[in-house]
């Protein structure tokens, strides 16, 4: 079934959830072994590997991070080919002063924010939700 498309539908039914733990995104050597379910996201550059992964994890391996977030998902089946959903969050996101990374992956868009951000991001992202609902009503 494909996501859905709609810039007003997605945000009316984007139903943001925080998920339990913290999470870092640490760069690995080529030599670096993990195990492949234990990696949450991971992203290729010329200059190496990035995974994000449970910050538990990445302690017990010894990887080095500088950022702790908290991981929200977009419970929406959002489409790869959706126009303007990241724009519309992480405007909103930052009129609150939150910076985000987020992943795009096949069902659900996926927003990580520094931990002290996280219940202020579920709330801001809530009302961007509320104010569509309002403005189709």
């Amino acid at each position: 079934m494909p996501g859905e498309t709609n810039l007003s539908e997605l945000l009316k039914t984007m139903r943001p959830i925080l998920n339990d733990g913290e999470y870092v995104f640490c760069e690995i050597p080529a030599t670096q072994k993990i195990d492949p379910s234990q990696i949450i996201g991971s992203f290729r550059e010329k200059e190496g590997l990035t995974i994000i992964l449970d910050k538990n994890i990445a302690d017990s391996l010894n990887l080095r991070y500088t950022y702790i977030a908290s991981w929200i998902t977009l419970t929406v089946h959002s489409s790869v080919e959706a126009v303007g959903l990241t724009a519309a969050f992480s405007n909103a996101l930052a009129r609150a002063g939150i910076s985000c990374n987020v992943v795009a992956a096949y069902y659900h868009d996926h927003i990580f924010v520094a931990k002290k951000d996280a219940e202020l991001a579920i709330k801001v992202l809530g009302q961007l939700s509320k104010m569509q609902n309002s403005a189709s009503s």
